[in-house]
């Protein structure tokens, strides 16, 4: 019985911890969130998560994203700052630099722009730039 109501407990915060934009949909500003983030749909603005990012082939992001660890196989027209791996899928097109500490390139996938790579320390990525709690409390 413990067994099931901690299997239950573990599925419910993977469910609400990760949020989805879908196929079709057009989001204006900025997303942030402690939870995995993927998106189909199109971004016009930047995305933040504590954990992963995925950006499907169908999707297109026109802002900044940061994560532990990003997935893409869409388009991105912004910054990527990734403290762990980040994964450029064989659909991937990338329009800006890149901030991590590991990259995976499929052949075929796009990249324009710089490319950084080293410890988080070296990265200096700035969680506070799109954290929402924070921008409402420092006005």
């Amino acid at each position: 019985m413990a067994k099931n109501t901690d299997e239950r407990r573990n599925t419910n915060e993977l469910v609400s911890s990760s949020n989805l934009v879908a196929m079709g949909t057009v989001i204006v500003g900025n997303i942030g969130s402690q939870g995995n983030i993927r998106v189909e749909g199109t971004v016009e603005g930047s995305l933040d998560s504590q954990q992963k990012i995925i950006i499907g082939e169908s999707a297109k992001v026109n802002g900044d994203v940061k994560a532990a660890d990003v997935e893409i196989s869409g388009q991105v027209n912004g910054d990527i700052q990734c403290e762990e791996s980040l994964f450029l899928k064989k659909t991937a097109l990338i329009i800006g630099d890149i901030y991590t500490k590991k990259l995976i390139i499929e052949n075929g996938a796009e990249f324009n722009g710089k490319c950084n790579m080293g410890t988080n320390n070296q990265l200096k990525i700035d969680r506070e730039h799109v954290n929402p709690k924070k921008q409402a409390s420092s006005n």
